[in-house]
Parts: C-alpha cells; structure tokens; sequence
C-alpha cells in the first residue's frame, strides 16, 4: 500500500494528521481522532456547528480525491477525513457528556462498517473523493438518526 506524506497538507488532512496511518483499524482510530475536534465544534453556535460541518464535507471531497489520485489507490483504507466527518454529522445536536460522546462514535462506526443499504451502494459504485466520502456521510446521518431515537427514549 502507498505511503501517504504527512508534509504533504492534502496528505495530512485525508489521513487525520496521521491517525489514518494507525496498522490496525485506521477508521476506528480515524473517528477517535475527530472526538477533540467535536468538542473544539461544540463551542460554536448550532448553525455555524452545521456550516463547518457542510464546509469539511465538500472540502473533503476534494482532500480525499487529491490524496486518493496520489496515491493511485481509490479509497486508500488509511484516509480517514471521511470519518471525521461522518462522525461529526453523527453529533449533530447530541445530548451533552462523555457518554452521549461514546454512544455516537459506536453508532458511527456500526453504521460505517455494517454498510446498509444505501450507504453500500455508495461505497460500491460511487467513485473519486464523493465516494470515498458520500458513504460516511450517509453512515453519520443514520447514526444521527439512531442517536437522536436513543436520546428520546431515556
């Protein structure tokens, strides 16, 4: 596999200022490392939380293409800008703590990894930096999704 260069911004960025590059589970890691990142996002105000959150997801399109056509690998499993942002959807208006914190990253990388429908299409047939992002973003918003029904339910 191509080794990304982390003196390389487009680099540094799709592989999550070198969480990407962790020998196991890259995406796992990839989310924990989007975890300091939420907390700094949750000191903005609810709509600004959403446009750095539109802005990283269309800027991510073209980080993960970039790093991506570098390498020569569609999808290189250590770029992980996708999750970050996947992860950070997943947190859109979360309850407050650690635990809320903890159940939207297993959420997100449940959905992220089982791949339902349509998140597996996605994945399968979408190509360039939209694919690589478009199934964790979609991945986020069904967790958002099940985060919120499990905030309503306690």
């Amino acid at each position: 596999m191509p080794k990304p260069r982390l003196s390389n911004p487009w680099h540094l960025l799709a592989f999550g200022f070198g969480s990407g590059l962790a020998p196991k589970a890259p995406g796992t890691f990839g989310t924990l490392a989007a975890v300091p990142f939420y907390l700094l996002l949750l000191q903005l105000s609810f709509p600004l939380y959403i446009v750095v959150i539109v802005i990283a997801s269309l800027a991510g399109i073209a980080i993960c293409g970039k790093a991506s056509r570098d390498l020569g690998v569609h999808d290189h499993p250590g770029i992980v800008w996708d999750e970050f942002c996947g992860f950070w959807i997943t947190m859109i208006a979360a309850p407050a703590g650690w635990l809320w914190i903890a159940v939207g990253f297993a959420l997100f990388r449940l959905f992220d990894i089982w791949k339902p429908w349509p998140i597996s299409l996605a994945d399968k047939h979408v190509d360039g930096g939209i694919g690589i992002m478009l199934d964790d973003l979609i991945a986020g918003a069904y967790a958002f999704l099940a985060l919120q029904g499990i905030a309503l339910l306690v």
